[in-house]
């Protein structure tokens, strides 16, 4: 059947809207564009890195071995950052936490009468902080038995507190049957376990336990130039895995160079052969930069040492020296006693260590023993003649 006139008539004119709207469509498309570009979205913005805040170039980005595209969830994986996070400034953070609280550090010094066991801590510290600088008096006669007292300051130096704790020993190895005479002082060394662990344990235990824990014991060898005594090695062999003990040969400039030597040689091998521990054991390095350290300082010990808070001129300079016969002995020249690598190992490389070892090592094998043992807490009672003295 053939469409009528009328049915084309009206086909033709619907098909000639529809192409007239779609031209009229695509002038205003293109009028629009003209006017109105189409939206650029920016980029976001990366923060800039604080001007006060610098790098650590000195660790190397080590990259993931884990990443890739693909990736999701890895755990363990490490990714380049697009911009600066902050994630450095946890040093400095902590900076800031150390300076506004301070922190504890608790040295106990041991050895024979006469060795200079307080000049050495006042030389250390360039200041009085020995029991005998606060208060000594000449008149006081060698106990009968070993005693403990200590003494406390508060010392600052860079805006950093630092509350120092100087734990005497007298009477050691004074007695002529210096038999268990270390007994006292490792009762004293576990009773500061004792209390921290009690302190740890309470239900509402303080924001921060005081720490009266013995970080360091300098142990001081008289400078025979033959051997060790029977009573060092049973001190060290006793006492090597309670504390942290840093053995030093005192007043060596009465020794020799080449007796000085040969006598830190036959005392380390003394030492070797016995079993005696001493700081920093070969165990407790973390890594292959902790070993090569310490191995260094490890074949240097023990520490021959001079100590004086006297001061001389030297080359139109003021030195802490000692004055003899023959001239000055300086305490802080390399060439004439290693009083500054004792220093610079005891406070500006290790301290930090020090303090973690005597917490995490030595601390933890008394707590653990502890609960183990009597399965709970009980008191241990304290030492009579235990004597504190707060300045």
């Amino acid at each position: 059947m053939q469409p009528s006139n009328i049915q084309l008539c009206r086909w033709h004119t619907r098909r000639q809207c529809a192409l007239e709207c779609r031209a009229r469509d695509n002038r205003a498309a293109q009028y629009m564009s003209e006017i109105v570009p189409p939206e650029v979205r920016p980029k976001p913005a990366v923060p800039a890195k604080p001007s006060h805040v610098v790098p650590p170039s000195s660790i190397p980005h080590v990259p993931s071995h884990g990443s890739g595209t693909g990736s999701q969830g890895s755990s363990g994986g490490g990714s380049t950052l697009l911009g600066y996070v902050g994630i450095d400034t946890i040093i400095e953070q902590m900076r800031k936490k150390t300076m506004k609280t301070g922190f504890d550090f608790n040295i106990m010094v041991v050895g024979q009468s006469g060795l200079g066991k307080s000049t050495l801590v006042n030389t250390l510290f360039k200041s009085q902080v020995s029991r005998r600088s606060s208060g000594w008096s000449r008149d006081e006669k060698i106990p009968r038995t070993v005693e403990i007292k200590s003494v406390s300051h508060v010392i600052e130096e860079g805006g950093v507190k630092m509350k120092l704790t100087v734990i005497d020993t007298p009477g050691f190895g004074d007695q002529i049957n210096n038999e268990n005479c270390w007994e006292p002082i490792s009762k004293y060394i576990n009773e500061q376990y004792e209390k921290f662990l009690k302190e740890e344990v309470n239900i509402a235990r303080k924001k921060r336990i005081p720490d009266t824990r013995v970080h360091c014991c300098l142990y001081f060898i008289s400078p025979t130039g033959h051997s060790l005594r029977q009573l060092d090695i049973e001190f060290m062999k006793h006492l090597g895995r309670a504390v942290n003990i840093i053995p030093v040969i005192a007043k060596a400039d009465t020794l020799t160079p080449e007796e000085k030597t040969e006598f830190k040689q036959r005392v380390r091998k003394e030492l070797e052969v016995c079993g005696a521990e001493f700081y920093p054991q070969k165990e407790f390095d973390e890594d292959m930069e902790d070993k090569s350290d310490n191995d260094k300082i490890r074949e240097t010990m023990p520490f021959a040492v001079v100590g004086s808070d006297k001061e001389y001129q030297v080359n139109g300079k003021r030195v802490l020296g000692r004055k003899t016969a023959w001239g000055i002995v300086e305490v802080e020249n390399p060439n004439h006693c290693e009083f500054s690598l004792l220093r610079d190992f005891l406070i500006r490389s290790h301290l930090q260590d020090l303090k973690e070892v005597t917490h995490n090592i030595h601390y933890e094998t008394y707590r653990a023993k502890r609960l183990n043992d009597n399965g709970g807490l009980h008191p241990i009672s304290s030492s009579s003649d235990t004597q504190e003295s707060n300045l």
